[in-house]
């Protein structure tokens, strides 16, 4: 049995883009004195989710290569890899991504996000195309982001079957005006959006690890499917910190991924 630690940074939506970079780096530091091996943190975190009603910056290359550094700098002092919910410009536009950092500081990729939300397509014009795998000590896995995550279950299996044992999924979502406001998770009077977790990791025989910031109603919160779609561990919602877990790799199979004999990607 091969167990490893994760850590899912469930922090307050961050009030301005410097502050997103000092709460990613004092989560990193935290991350490492519980001794997880990768922390990974919600949709955008860095500079912030570009929500509607949320005051964030322009989009600014000098100062996300500026955070994408201190980010890298505070993974290799704690000796932790780091899945960052961020942005960045490409010469297509601004696009939604996730950096992956070693616990060693040095960038080992991007995954960008490849499916849009139709709500995003004003503000984030550009897409992804291609999906990356990354693996770091025993740990193999994948990231899918937010809307691709819930709605594309492709997305996923693309990860699992090619030997993730898990898939980080990386969110964001605010409490609108009337909706529900659930306090168990996956909660049948819901949004279909948390059950979508436990599918994605049942669906594809791995772990899934869904992660969104804490705030007031929120409709979401962060939480680990394990294989067989049983959730392992919920954080409350609304409550800010780590959740961290050691999950069991050997359960994570691919079996029924591997099955899927009609696959797009």
């Amino acid at each position: 049995m091969t167990t490893v630690r994760i850590a899912l940074a469930n922090l307050p939506v961050p009030s301005s883009r410097e502050a997103s970079v000092q709460l990613a780096v004092a989560a990193i530091a935290q991350a490492a004195e519980q001794g997880a091996l990768v922390v990974c943190f919600p949709e955008c975190f860095v500079p912030g989710y570009r929500w509607p009603g949320l005051d964030v910056a322009p989009p600014d290359a000098a100062f996300l290569e500026g955070a994408w550094a201190a980010v890298a700098a505070a993974a290799a002092r704690a000796g932790v890899a780091v899945v960052l919910g961020t942005e960045r410009l490409t010469e297509r536009g601004l696009q939604i991504s996730a950096l992956v950092v070693g616990a060693d500081g040095t960038v080992l990729g991007w995954q960008d996000k490849g499916q849009l939300d139709p709500g995003e397509e004003p503000t984030y014009p550009a897409f992804g195309a291609e999906r990356q795998l990354f693996t770091v000590g025993p740990l193999t896995f994948g990231a899918v982001i937010c809307h691709e995550g819930w709605r594309y279950p492709e997305t996923v299996r693309w990860a699992a079957r090619r030997g993730a044992q898990l898939v980080f999924h990386p969110h964001f979502g605010l409490a609108e005006p009337g909706s529900y406001r659930p306090h168990t998770f996956a909660d049948p009077a819901n949004t279909f959006h948390e059950a979508a977790v436990r599918c994605r990791a049942a669906e594809n025989s791995i772990f899934v690890a869904s992660v969104n910031c804490a705030s007031e109603g929120s409709p979401t919160t962060s939480a680990i499917a394990r294989p067989d779609g049983s959730v392992q561990c919920v954080q409350p919602y609304g409550q800010a910190g780590l959740l961290v877990a050691d999950i069991d790799l050997s359960l994570a199979t691919g079996l029924l991924a591997q099955r899927c004999r009609t696959s797009p990607l």
